[in-house]
């Protein structure tokens, strides 16, 4: 629940008609019926636009949620340099929010990740530092180096979006109201994936406030250990994916506000396999991460029967993916043919998998 600090809810029901800086136009993304899967289902399946905002992803609001806060709160100010480590998306929202708002930005991220990432944060005019990818527990880990920058310098401000909540606040405050105004307040099931955990965080806290029995549906990538936390308290790893940004093996301050019910693990030749199909019947391009939400919102509608209203996040641009999800010869390395399963085989083994693949998480 949110703290008594929490302020009350101030959303606008309608943009101005004229935005007066590019960080006026994150939020009040547009809800998308995805049709074939709807029909496939008996289903309502939702995709909450995100990919509308300014910097192309869900973690746009984050960004500006975390620097409207920091500056609230005194602890930044004018000349000031924001820093962050991040697998891309956060820096990139941060980046464009520093560089409307006339701040600098130092980015630090492991090197690995898409490099359409890497131009993303370099047009924003934000210094970019690359580590090599290792374990958390490493000091040089992105998250320990840029946090070593922001503490060695008085003019840099850590927005460490692990541990602020700020995070969280962007989606309670502002993204959950939106699903809820959009649905009429019809609404079963919200399904995400989770990184830091400020999306389902705060999305499932307000809709579940406003509907006790909703279900909020953590959906995991193979690797991560979030679905292991939930299934038996301890963060261990299983398999690889090469989704980016999500998944996480360890517990951090925004996750730990999540209302989560169900939490399942889907492998990564689901994700391909739903992408290819909604691009095919829908014209709908997705990125790794939500096309693994997709999947999962598939999944939930399978387990919870017909005439259900599930919402999931098309969390960013699909060029972010264009070198992995949507490399032929990137997929054909990692040994994944063209031809996959049809959806409504995917659909048919999801209902018939067996319910201990489902945590319920009391």
């Amino acid at each position: 629940m949110p703290t008594a600090s929490t302020p009350e809810l101030s959303v606008s029901t309608s943009p101005a008609a004229i935005a007066s800086n590019v960080t006026d136009l994150i939020g009040n993304t547009d809800l998308l019926r995805i049709n074939s899967l709807s029909e496939l289902t008996g289903s309502e399946i939702l995709l909450k636009c995100e990919q509308q905002n300014p910097g192309g992803s869900i973690k746009d609001r984050a960004a500006l949620q975390m620097v409207k806060d920091a500056i609230a709160s005194g602890k930044l100010t004018p000349g000031m340099t924001i820093v962050e480590g991040t697998a891309g998306n956060t820096g990139i929202g941060l980046a464009l929010v520093a560089k409307a708002l006339g701040f600098k930005m130092q980015v630090v991220m492991p090197k690995g990740q898409a490099p359409e990432k890497e131009q993303m944060v370099s047009l924003y005019d934000a210094k970019l530092k690359l580590v090599d990818p290792c374990p958390f527990a490493n000091p040089d880990h992105f998250y320990h180096t840029a946090r070593r920058i922001a503490e060695a310098n008085s003019d840099c401000w850590w927005a460490d979006q692990f541990e602020n909540t700020s995070n969280f606040r962007a989606h309670y405050l502002n993204t959950a109201p939106e699903i809820w105004r959009q649905t009429q307040g019809k609404i079963d099931a919200l399904v995400s994936v989770a990184g830091t955990g400020g999306t389902i965080a705060g999305n499932s806290r307000y809709l579940s406030e406003q509907n006790p029995q909703l279900q909020t549906w953590l959906v995991d990538p193979d690797g991560s250990g979030s679905y292991a936390y939930l299934k038996t308290g301890l963060y261990q790893s299983s398999g690889s994916s090469f989704t980016e940004g999500i998944g996480i093996m360890r517990l951090v301050e925004n996750f730990r506000q999540a209302k989560v019910n169900k939490a399942i693990t889907l492998p990564d030749r689901d994700l391909i396999a739903i992408a290819r199909h909604v691009r095919e019947y829908d014209g709908i391009t997705l990125g790794s991460s939500a096309a693994l939400n997709v999947a999962g919102a598939l999944y939930a509608a399978a387990k919870m029967g017909a005439g259900k209203t599930i919402v999931t996040f098309w969390c960013d641009i699909a060029e972010r993916s264009s070198s992995k999800l949507y490399n032929k010869q990137f997929l054909a390395d990692k040994g994944y043919s063209e031809t996959s399963e049809s959806i409504t085989e995917m659909f048919h083994r999801y209902q018939s998998q067996s319910d201990p693949a489902v945590v319920t998480v009391k």
